[in-house]
């Protein structure tokens, strides 16, 4: 029987992965219900799913479906989350886990020992590129050291402005929370646990997210070094993973792009790279596919908690919190 998925917050996030349930195999997963108190948004969900409700409140989201995908702002996460997994729903949850660590800390602490079946959407964890770079690692020996570094042209980025409301603002926005964390999750799957050494970070007067990170980490044994910006690029955004070892270099560029050092000096891209836009539906419909299997018990590697857990300790101390 299929999986029935409901979604709590139907902003950017919430949309693009019910558009991507959509077009699964709804023999594995099916949407039912969506909650999210903007009027725009349920417009928004008229036109793009006609027949799919848009309930009243949270818990009568829970109540119809198996599995919760919570897109809602961070400070609400840990309130539906927990709300699903009172109701015995398996629960999805946006990074970061919350607002406040200390309640991120507790939440991961309850949520293992009662044996919650919940995962994080890092999307990384499905993607073909980064398959790729795994695959690639097998040839290039042991790792030297690792650059992280994100740009950006304005803060939020173009298509996020609806969401400036929270996304712009230093309690529970940035890039560093929203891009950086990412690459993190990345590293530490990768490399090894994350242990953070150095860090700097610039925010404009008054509550505004911040404007520029730099920090120097350690991954296993491998040394890193990471840095953002606002302003550093007049695109909407540039991002890039770099991985020296032994016997050459890897990437991934601009989210979705593997590419591997040649002899001239050049990175060549995977015969099957595809952009970012390309890629992404390709890795939402195996992240769902992961999700009906944590929600059936399953074997998935989605991010655990506990990872997710790991990177906003390493996240909000570069940020100074």
């Amino acid at each position: 029987m299929a999986v029935a998925l409901g979604v709590v917050g139907f902003g950017i996030m919430g949309e693009r992965l019910l558009r991507a349930a959509l077009a699964h195999d709804l023999d594995v997963i099916r949407p039912v219900a969506v909650w999210d108190p903007s009027p725009a948004a349920a417009a928004r969900l008229a036109e793009i799913a006609p027949g799919l409700p848009m309930l009243e409140n949270p818990a009568a989201v829970i109540a119809a479906c198996d599995a919760l995908y919570i897109a809602s702002p961070p400070s609400s996460h840990l309130e539906h989350a927990g709300a699903a997994f009172a109701a015995g729903r398996a629960a999805f949850l946006e990074k970061p886990l919350a607002a406040d660590l200390a309640q991120a800390r507790a939440f991961v602490e309850a949520a293992e020992a009662s044996g919650a079946r919940a995962a994080v959407n890092f999307p990384m964890a499905s993607s073909p590129a980064v398959a790729q770079l795994r695959a690639w690692r097998g040839d290039l020996g042991a790792p030297r050291a690792l650059t992280i570094r994100a740009d950006f042209a304005t803060w939020p980025r173009g298509w996020q402005h609806a969401a400036a409301g929270w996304l712009a603002k230093r309690a529970e926005g940035g890039f560093t929370r929203e891009v950086l964390s990412h690459f993190l999750f990345l590293t530490r799957r990768q490399l090894g646990k994350l242990v953070l050494l150095e860090r700097a970070a610039e925010f404009p007067p008054g509550d505004g997210a911040e404007t520029a990170v730099r920090a120097r980490l350690i991954a296993g044994d491998t040394p890193v070094l990471l840095s953002g910006q606002v302003g550093g690029t007049d695109r909407d955004e540039s991002n890039e993973w770099r991985l020296e070892a032994e016997s050459g270099s890897i990437r991934l560029r601009d989210w979705s792009l593997a590419e591997k050092l040649d002899a001239d000096g050049t990175f060549r891209p995977s015969p099957d790279a595809l952009p970012n836009e390309k890629m992404r539906p390709m890795v939402l419909r195996d992240q769902l596919s992961k999700l009906a299997a944590l929600t059936r018990g399953e074997p998935q590697d989605l991010a655990t908690l506990r990872e997710a857990l790991e990177v906003q300790e390493v996240v909000e101390a570069i940020l100074g919190d």
